[in-house]
């Protein structure tokens, strides 16, 4: 459970015997220590793959000048790329990942060894998770060991808008520098948009675009920059498939505004056909979406008998309240893969990097609570029987029920701050998933509407629903 500041400024107490000391000897303490520039860069000054992996499982940092070189060279790779890349198999697609290491490093147990197997990741692989830091830096390390067959795209959340938004920014402060933030960021505005695989399948985060209409038409996009609020870039980034209901209300529609979203543009069963006709595809692999099973096959080209668009999605029990699973896509000898897996046990880090006299605010305001509802009740007390001796009659009852009014507003008050005291934890995860607020009421429905709005896919992706859109700050469209 990490509830201090791991930056490598940090040292353990002075005691010879605090690790004997902790509270829970069997769970073994944080890296205090960066990993050794000796043990980071090989002979021929390439990153150990092996030492980063096990610094980084016992929640171990980098020295900021090797992060830093780290991600400079990848960056100058990344640049020599271009916007559409062309892979062939055998080779394994990967859908989202945000910020969750450990199942990152049980997706390469899953998938193989990038030493010996080929990968094309879809973006977004920071934000929401409380390890982006360590997912972009060990992936990162793979393409400078591996830049042709360790490939990856830009999602929607590599980019300054969503991780100022989200935690990414503030994880880099905590854990580095913003010198840590904005090399990272530089990098992530290198990275392609898009792939075609085997010549039949076209590979983005998002979906696609009114504004391309041939896969040539991505070459020509400007990459090389924050994504803007609207166009050809952006629709890659964020657009969706139609579910049934749009298709439904709009037959004839190719592209419809993208409500959830607040952005881009969600696109129609037709105009995936149309696509993929007029550019000789098979298929949209697409990322961007959680999936209660890891995988959602989309509705098939009846001119083909395969699904228009295949969504993937590679981060088990997302935010650690989806309890979904996760997926991966194996291609090999043209014939296609869908592999599953579940989560893996993490370290703890309190929501966004909360201190621990922060998190236990609500155990001293319930406690508060519970004095002012005595003082109501002593001070309602001594004005009744003052009142009674000077009137020598019962009180009234409009000063009755003004009593009770009192009374109860504060019993709602003590029992909402109870709900916080139980349900702390589940509510910092609540309130996470749910933009920094939680939902109106809930506190009053107690524990159980906490609860299950928190242990099944559908009701956390309820909640999550606000944080699909693209956020919107003052003074920006």
């Amino acid at each position: 459970m990490a509830l201090n500041s791991p930056n490598p400024s940090s040292k353990p107490p002075a005691n010879k015997n605090w690790r004997e000391e902790r509270v829970m000897r069997e769970v073994p303490p944080p890296m205090w220590e960066p990993l050794e520039k000796s043990k980071m860069w090989d002979k021929d000054s390439m990153p150990s793959l092996a030492n980063m992996k096990e610094h980084f499982l016992k929640e171990g940092l980098l020295h900021v000048d090797d992060a830093l070189t780290l991600i400079q060279r990848v960056t100058a790779v990344l640049k020599k790329e271009p916007n559409l890349l062309h892979v062939t198999d055998p080779i394994t697609v990967v859908g989202d990942i945000h910020g969750q290491f450990y199942d990152l490093i049980k997706l390469f147990e899953i998938g193989g060894s990038p030493k010996d197997s080929q990968y094309l990741f879809l973006g977004d692989y920071v934000d929401r998770g409380c390890f982006s830091c360590e997912c972009a830096l060990y992936l990162l390390a793979h393409k400078l060991h591996f830049p042709k067959t360790m490939l990856m795209l830009r999602g929607n959340h590599e980019c300054r808008h969503l991780t100022a938004y989200f935690n990414f920014k503030h994880e880099c402060r905590y854990k580095y520098n913003m010198q840590f933030y904005d090399a990272l960021m530089a990098c992530f505005d290198c990275l392609p948009l898009a792939a075609i695989l085997n010549g039949r399948f076209l590979c983005v985060h998002g979906g696609l675009s009114p504004d391309i209409q041939t896969v040539q038409d991505i070459t020509n996009i400007n990459r090389f920059r924050e994504p803007p609020p609207s166009g050809a870039m952006t629709d890659i980034l964020w657009s969706d498939p139609m579910d049934e209901e749009e298709e439904e209300a709009s037959p004839d529609a190719m592209y419809l505004h993208n409500d959830l979203r607040g952005c881009s543009y969600v696109f129609s069963f037709k105009a995936a056909c149309q696509f993929l006709k007029n550019n000789n595809l098979l298929s949209v692999i697409r990322a961007h979406e959680a999936q209660d099973e890891g995988y959602r096959l989309y509705k098939k080209n009846s001119s083909t008998g395969f699904p228009t668009v295949i969504c993937i999605f590679s981060a088990p029990n997302y935010c650690d309240t989806y309890n979904n699973k996760a997926a991966i896509i194996r291609f090999q000898n043209n014939l296609m893969n869908i592999r599953q897996f579940n989560s893996q046990p993490h370290p703890y880090y309190l929501p966004n990097f909360m201190n621990a006299f922060s998190w236990s605010l609500p155990f001293v305001a319930e406690k508060v609570t519970d004095m002012l509802v005595t003082i109501w009740h002593l001070v309602d007390e001594e004005a009744e029987l003052e009142e009674d001796r000077a009137s020598g009659q019962a009180i009234s009852q409009a000063r009755g029920n003004q009593i009770r009014s009192k009374i109860m507003a504060m019993g709602k008050v003590a029992r909402m701050y109870g709900t916080l005291r139980q349900e702390n934890e589940n509510i910092l995860k609540l309130k996470g998933l749910a933009g920094g607020t939680l939902p109106v009421g809930i506190l009053q429905q107690g524990p159980d509407a906490i609860q299950d709005a928190l242990t099944n896919f559908d009701g956390a992706r309820r909640v999550d629903k606000i944080n699909e859109r693209r956020p919107v700050y003052e003074g920006q469209k």
